[in-house]
This record gives structure tokens, sequence and C-alpha cells, in this order.
């Protein structure tokens, strides 16, 4: 009999290990999952014109999207299934959405100009396509884990919808043939071999030192509090020049006492 209830119990004892394995395995693909059903919500919002509300969609896809790899690090379940449904997700998120978003305020229905939105959307998904695919596909471990080769689709779409909120009235009409490089530029440089900084270890789980994260967040939702379109213009912009101006702002860090980089790293 003791054996038996035993045998009973360490049965009972490896189902339920075996089901928080699951939990853990499916927790990660929830906030995947969430960053999918924002980028679908925004495309049909847009259909109906609200297309702040659409921005402001994708732009909680794009938390979703760094929360699932910080949690799928935090409870050991990357996988490649993870790794791919990830990709799909931010397919419809950072590809299909801003450029329906940005094809619905462009269009004023069927005249002239429409196929050049219809080609400057496809650029935008094709080249969000291509870099997602890339990126599954030339996984290098040798290489630099600060940086990505060509700018993130989720930066990428920061740069849509901070023009949006900040041009959107000028996006209408005849004079709004230029919202057109809002797709094109940031969709070719996805697929460039321009470097830009990656922020990964800044929300890692594992990271010792958060005082960074810590203050970065606080400007930034004091920004978002008080000044919410000049902030996400300087963000979104700053962030698709950094190649550009970090090299020109090197010099300056020499002006930061030691002290001060060893609190912010």
């Amino acid at each position: 009999m003791s054996g038996r209830r035993t045998t009973t119990v360490e049965f009972v004892r490896g189902s339920m290990r075996g089901g928080r394995r699951r939990a853990r395995a499916w927790l990660p693909s929830l906030f995947t999952l969430a960053n999918m059903a924002c980028g679908f919500a925004a495309i049909l919002v847009s259909f109906r014109g609200e297309y702040r509300l659409a921005c402001l969609l994708v732009g909680l896809s794009v938390v979703f999207d760094i929360a699932d790899g910080a949690v799928a690090r935090l409870v050991g379940a990357v996988s490649p299934f993870g790794l791919q449904f990830d990709s799909l997700a931010d397919l419809v998120s950072f590809g299909l959405a801003p450029s329906l978003v940005v094809f619905a305020l462009f269009s004023d229905g069927r005249d002239q100009w429409d196929p050049l939105g219809w080609l400057a959307c496809f650029v935008w998904v094709a080249c969000a396509a291509i870099r997602l695919a890339r990126f599954n596909t030339t996984i290098d471990p040798t290489a630099d884990k600060r940086y990505f080769t060509g700018l993130p689709s989720p930066g990428a779409a920061g740069v849509v919808l901070a023009s949006v909120f900040a041009f959107a009235d000028a996006m209408q009409g005849r004079d709004r043939l230029w919202v057109l490089l809002v797709l094109v530029v940031p969709g070719l440089l996805m697929i460039s071999n321009v470097r830009y900084r990656s922020f990964r270890s800044l929300v890692s789980p594992k990271s010792g030192k958060p005082y960074s994260l810590v203050a970065a967040a606080v400007v930034v939702v004091v920004g978002f509090s008080t000044v919410p379109v000049v902030t996400g213009c300087v963000l979104a912009y700053g962030y698709l020049l950094s190649p550009l101006v970090m090299p020109l702002l090197s010099p300056l860090e020499r002006l930061v006492p030691d002290r001060v980089k060893e609190v912010l790293s």
C-alpha cells in the first residue's frame, strides 16, 4: 500500500510540475497574441477614420512585443515556436497595421494619387517581411548583441505613429504626397545594413543595475504626460537618426563623470 501511495504522490507531483512548465511555456505567447490583437484592432479602427486610436493600439503592440521577449527570458521559455510566432505577430502589427493606417489617412478615395499610396504601402510591408525573415535566418551567436542590423520594425512603426499624431491634418488633401516618405524611408532602412542600438539589455529581467531604465522610463512618462506629440517625435525621429547623431555626440561622453556613468550603467 505504501508503495502504491508513493507512486500516486509522485505522479501527481510530476503532473503539477508538467502543468507549471506548460504554463510557463505559453506565458510569453499570450503577450505575443496580445501584440497581434492590438495590431489587428488598429487596422479595423483605421477603416473608421480613428487614426489616433489606431496609433495608440500599435503603440500597445510595441509594449507587448518588448514584454514577450522579456517574459520568455525570465521564465526560460525561449523556443523556435515563440520566435516564429513573434515574427508573424510583428508582421501584422508593424507591417500591415502602420501601412494601412497611413493609406487610410492618405487616400481621398479613388483618385489619381492612390496608386502611389498602394506602391508605398507595399514597399513598407515587403521591407517589414524581409527584415523579419532576415532576422530569423541570420542569427549569429558571435554578433554584437548591442546592435541590430537595419532599423527594427517597432522603431520604424514608431516613426509612422509619431508622424500621424503630429501631422495628421497635413496628411490629407492634395499636398499630402510627402507623407509617402514616412513609409518609404523607414521601410528601406529596415532592410539596410545600418546598425541601430538595441535596448534589449535595458529591459532584461537579469540586468543588475536598472537605474538607467528607471530614469528613462520616468523621463518618457513625464514627456508623454505633458507634451506627448513632441515626446513622440523626439523619440521616434531621434532613434531613426541615431546612427548619424551618436557619432557626433560621442565626444561629449568624456564630460560625464565616471560616477554618473557607473550609476546609469
